[in-house]
């Protein structure tokens, strides 16, 4: 399949820039897997298509103040250096901005002097390693110092920086949210909860490498950048009874769909542990773990998007974006959200 398969043309102004006050009021756009029927409400209410027994999965990471800005020491030049992964001791791969301006040697200082850092190492894909230097605690400075990292298509300011994480988040370690389960409130995972559900915590790291372009003209020769995630013993546990019992395994977020996906084995059984992973869906894919999916709504050519049409088909998919974009959804990180119903299930059958 070509990446222009995958275009849709999105007006800007339903490109949302704001959280809205009350989280689980954003609307949602339920989708039958097979055929594509949809029904339009709103996201408190996704307890009436989830069943007693559903193992619902979500990705509990936690979003650090990555972006740093700074200046070049020698040159008191502005400087950026946004976040990756932590490679070491005090040694983070980052992408840095100008990227000209910051070869290996290169040293930044951020705040007062609290917090430096010098280029190590220039990578092959333009990324750079460097070693920060500072007194104290690293996470304290760079709450201080970090702003928190918002795509490039939000361009207003965020009051709340608590916004642009979950209410489960606990690990820290992304460079950006699984935006999926920003809708969720204490108040609606409890009511889900008290229906029965049950709710399974996975952590995947999201990176960058998620939302880049995808440039290849055959989507199969685009490589995705690794990401890292982990399972706990009880976590797999949760999923296997669930998958034994015949219940079903619905996913927040892409993010928690390839954390399982790579662990799992090809009978479908997830196994504990933790790693990297690169693992690429799109159409052909097929699925060992994962029934359905709440997600958002993604970029035009994107991974994701790729992904959300692995599942429910490309026609489907696109034709769902038509409608949402007719009804003038909001689309993408604090937009409205999508709820690809496990196979078979039916919109009217749990009303």
């Amino acid at each position: 399949m070509k990446t222009s398969d995958f275009y849709y043309d999105l007006p800007q102004e339903l490109i949302a820039q704001d959280p809205l006050a009350d989280r689980s009021s954003s609307r949602l756009l339920v989708m039958e897997q097979s055929g594509g029927k949809t029904e339009h409400t709103v996201f408190s209410d996704i307890g009436r298509y989830l069943l007693p027994g559903d193992c619902l999965v979500l990705n509990d990471t936690r979003v650090i103040p990555a972006r740093l800005l700074g200046v070049k020491e020698d040159t008191n030049a502005a400087a950026e250096v946004f976040l990756l992964r932590r490679r070491g001791d005090n040694v983070w791969e980052t992408l840095v901005k100008p990227g000209k301006k910051l070869r290996t040697g290169a040293r930044v200082v951020f705040g007062n002097g609290e917090l430096r850092c010098e280029i190590t190492d220039c990578l092959s894909d333009g990324n750079r390693l460097v070693r920060f230097e500072f007194d104290g605690i690293f996470e304290e400075i760079l709450d201080r110092l970090g702003q928190m990292p918002l795509p490039p298509y939000i361009t207003h300011k965020l009051d709340d920086p608590g916004r642009y994480q979950t209410v489960y988040a606990r690990y820290e370690g992304s460079a950006a949210a699984p935006t999926a389960g920003l809708h969720f409130t204490d108040n609606l995972l409890n009511e889900l909860k008290d229906r029965g559900v049950r709710l399974c915590f996975v952590t995947l790291h999201v990176g960058l490498g998620t939302f880049r372009p995808v440039k290849a003209e055959d989507i199969s020769d685009h490589h995705m950048h690794s990401e890292w995630y982990s399972i706990s013993d009880d976590a797999a546990m949760m999923i296997n009874d669930a998958k034994r019992n015949k219940n079903r395994v619905i996913c927040v977020g892409t993010t928690s769909c390839r954390c399982i996906e790579s662990a799992a084995s090809s009978d479908g059984k997830v196994s504990a542990g933790c790693g990297e992973t690169d693992i690429f869906i799109y159409p052909g894919y097929s699925f060992k773990v994962l029934d359905g999916l709440i997600t958002n709504f993604h970029l035009p050519e994107s991974t994701l998007l790729m992904l959300v049409s692995a599942l429910a088909g490309r026609e489907n998919i696109m034709a769902a974006y038509a409608e949402a974009i007719e009804k003038r959804y909001r689309f993408f990180s604090f937009g409205d959200a999508m709820f690809i119903l496990p196979k078979g299930q039916q919109i009217t059958c749990l009303k």
